[in-house]
């Protein structure tokens, strides 16, 4: 089985790839081979410190390390939010300003030299150091808003951090506190009932402080050494090249799920009750071409694959369904719309297109006008995509199905604007000028991928239709990630996922105050922020929703986004892969993922 499989990855990929390299040969633990689970990034990562990271490649691997207070039940559709090193639900007082939780004795953090040999066990006060990293001003954590301004007196702690450059750890914070020795409670200035949707995302999960003050660097990040509670230990790491967790041999005993619904116990019979994980071993190369991805997963070098979207049309038939190649070798499809939003952003305080100046606001304008968005899910994504609407997509609270607020493809409307505000063309170039009559040109970031490149096309073609000229950075996807926090981008494509079920997750991307941390656009509007802190105040309902459809709209006046696509996602499964169901919010559940080494040997 190993080596029939080793020969195919080698074949697969060796002329197409050759800086991923696939572990040689079968590993040991215990007496038995170890299964492993191969997949692909399409993106690299940047580290795996919770509080660090922003990027979703980074977060995926720190799932598997590292665990939070709650989660979402993995076979549950509906999805529904659980426990997970939590005991129970929190215990929620003084209309949403108290919450207390309870965390489950007898966790044990993956064994590492910094604890000396002896068993450390996970305790409340491990989440309150975690969350306390948030608001350090030595961390810059990208999360820091989750708790910034919120919790009761900590304003004099903070204070002093600023002052020094360093956060006494030690020092009281009456509103985040560990009671005892397993149990947190948090005193909020307001009601936050978005809480229990950051509890769920890695950013809060459970870090030791010993590891933290050992391995961290000048930042306070400890991005090569991730110690968690979780069912994966980070057993290598090749920075943009492969990253190989091993099975955590110390994690409890947490069995796979009865299905909620008896119909799925056929589904997942075979690996109902097993021990979490499944697998012993995950690899992830990190792949950015996408035939290169899809190629892997035909040579059956790859696990899964989510189906490029590009590559659409060799996978699947007009009705979405897959091709008789595919189904053939007993290949599956799993697929759904993301609860996430493809956008540009414009930088707003950017000379060229920031400002809330009406001529700024008509070029703006006058660029989402001039952009054909059904061309970009017709050519990239293939007809896998649907055309945004608003900034929250759709089944994530928050989602307004009667609102239309996006700017309609109007390539003529988008010229009459332009003159009307004193863009024209003097030097008879058939480029236009500033009113000012200097020169106008657009600088989009792009990374060095043919998909990018594919867009960039769309993007150069689309507006020298209407006489604007635009140049495009290109950069990895890393550099422009730092770039982008540090205001240093004028225009820059880019995708965010829900990863806690809430509209919030959209709505703060363009909260003045996230501004060097998930604001990319920089946008800075007192209405606007006005609004969000409102939207924070209430649990979802109609009243909530109205005041996201409020902020929506001032979206939609004052143009700080083009909105492209909520994305359809494909995800191609070979046969002998047991346990997988795709999930919203969980992209690669790799605990429950695991490998039918029988039916492997006959591939």
């Amino acid at each position: 089985m190993v080596s029939r499989r080793r020969a195919l990855a080698t074949l697969g990929l060796a002329a197409l790839a050759p800086q991923v390299a696939f572990a040689q040969g079968a590993t040991k633990r215990g007496s038995a081979a170890t299964t492993t689970l191969r997949v692909a990034f399409p993106v690299a990562e940047t580290g795996f410190d919770p509080a660090a990271t922003s990027d979703l490649y980074s977060d995926h691997v720190q799932r598997a390390i590292f665990e939070t207070l709650y989660g979402f039940d993995y076979l549950a559709r509906p999805y529904k939010r659980v426990p997970r090193t939590a005991a129970a639900l929190p215990l929620v007082e003084d209309g949403g300003r108290t919450w207390t939780f309870r965390v489950r004795p007898g966790i044990h953090f993956a064994d590492d030299p910094v604890f000396k040999g002896t068993k450390r066990e996970l305790t409340a006060h491990d989440y309150v150091y975690a969350w306390k990293r948030l608001l350090d001003p030595r961390v810059r954590s990208p999360y820091s808003w989750y708790l910034q301004g919120k919790i009761v007196e900590a304003d004099g702690v903070l204070d002093a951090a600023k002052k020094t450059g360093r956060l006494d750890y030690d020092a009281p914070m009456e509103g985040l506190a560990a009671v005892d020795r397993h149990t947190i409670r948090v005193r909020l200035k307001e009601p936050d009932y978005i809480l229990p949707g950051y509890l769920c995302s890695s950013p809060m999960a459970a870090v030791a402080r010993e590891v933290i003050e050992h391995y961290g660097d000048t930042n306070g990040w400890a991005m090569d050494h991730p110690v968690g509670t979780g069912p994966f230990r980070l057993a290598s790491w090749r920075r943009g090249q492969q990253i190989v967790l091993d099975a955590n041999p110390g994690f409890r005993d947490e069995r796979y799920p009865e299905p909620p619904v008896a119909a799925n116990r056929k589904a997942f019979g075979a690996v109902i009750g097993r021990p979490l994980p499944l697998a012993d071993r995950i690899e992830v190369s990190i792949m950015e071409e996408a035939n290169p991805r899809l190629l892997a997963f035909e040579s059956n070098a790859l696990d899964y694959v989510n189906l490029p979207t590009e590559l659409t049309d060799h996978a699947l038939d007009r009705s979405n369904r897959l091709k008789p190649a595919y189904a053939g070798r007993g290949v599956t499809l799993q697929r759904l719309t993301q609860p996430a939003l493809q956008y540009a952003y414009f930088n707003m305080q950017d000379a060229t297109v920031g400002g809330l100046e009406k001529d700024k606001i008509a070029l703006r304008r006058a660029v989402a006008m001039a952009f054909n968005n059904q061309e970009l899910i017709d050519v990239v994504y293939q007809g896998q995509a649907i055309r945004a609407t608003q900034p929250i997509p759709p089944d994530v609270t928050g989602h307004d199905d009667k609102l239309d607020m996006s700017v309609r493809y109007d390539p003529a409307s988008a010229r009459a604007l332009l003159d009307k505000f004193g863009y024209v063309d003097r030097s008879g170039d058939g480029f236009r000028e500033m009113p000012d009559g200097k020169p106008l040109t657009l600088v989009m970031a792009s990374t060095p991928t043919t998909r990018d490149r594919e867009i960039d096309e769309i993007w150069q073609r689309n507006l020298k239709a209407v006489g604007i000229r635009v140049d495009f950075m290109k950069q990895k996807w890393p550099d422009l990630l730092k770039m982008g926090k540090a205001g240093q981008l004028q225009m820059w494509r880019v995708g965010w996922i829900n990863a806690y079920g809430e509209g919030d997750a959209f709505a703060q991307l363009l909260y003045g105050g996230n501004i060097g941390q998930t604001n990319y656009s920089r946008f800075d509007l007192p209405a606007y922020d006005d609004l969000y802190r409102q939207s924070r105040m209430l649990p979802d309902g109609p009243e909530r929703t109205a005041l996201y459809r409020r902020m929506a709209e001032l979206v939609g006046a004052y143009n700080p986004w083009v909105l492209h696509v909520y994305t359809i996602e494909n995800t191609l499964v070979q046969p002998w892969v047991q346990g997988y169901r795709k999930n919203a919010y969980w992209e690669h559940p790799w605990a429950y993922i695991g490998i039918d080494a029988t039916r492997l040997a006959q591939k």
